[in-house]
């Protein structure tokens, strides 16, 4: 049960409204909406991560996914296993993101994409070696949307947990 309770989209101004909606009121969102502006914003950014730039979307979702393995958020988890496959990645990718590194579904990218990822999350940064590694397999402009994702959905999973928001069925969640 959340630490708080949700926002009433009933009592929200016309534009915080209109995102929910567009978000179908999942509780991240109620939650968040407590201050529309950072609320708008967050979306803003948010919807540039998940739909402009260049970074391949399988790469995104992967690195998303573990980071909210990670963080150990289950609500991101769920919302991004379902973006993923929405976006190509496998089952068996989405199933092996708990110990990708014995897994044998990943390509070099990916791996290097997932070890980054590691890295940002636990060590605060990646090493000399592991952003070498990345930094050969994207252009600069895919490598600075890995890393803003990464870090956005860090934010995201922590936001998650500290306030407790509930899980929703699968169908409903957006992450």
């Amino acid at each position: 049960m959340a630490r708080i309770n949700y926002s009433d989209p009933s009592k929200a101004s016309d534009r915080t409204r209109e995102i929910l909606d567009k978000n179908r009121n999942a509780n991240i969102f109620r939650m968040m909406s407590h201050s529309p502006s950072y609320f708008e914003q967050y979306c803003r950014l948010g919807g540039a991560i998940r739909h402009k730039g260049e970074l391949d979307p399988i790469v995104r979702e992967l690195a998303i996914t573990r980071t909210g393995i990670l963080c150990e958020a289950p609500y991101e988890i769920v919302a991004h296993k379902r973006i993923g496959k929405n976006v190509g990645v496998t089952d068996e990718q989405s199933e092996a993101l708990e110990n990708w590194q014995s897994a044998n579904c990943f390509d070099e990218t990916q791996r290097a994409a997932l070890a980054f990822t590691d890295e940002i999350v636990k060590l605060n940064k990646p090493t000399d070696v592991t952003f070498k590694a990345i930094s050969s397999k994207l252009p600069p402009a895919a490598l600075v949307e890995l890393q803003l994702s990464v870090g956005f959905y860090i934010m995201t999973s922590k936001f998650l947990e500290t306030f407790e928001i509930d899980l929703q069925p699968v169908t409903e969640v957006v992450g």
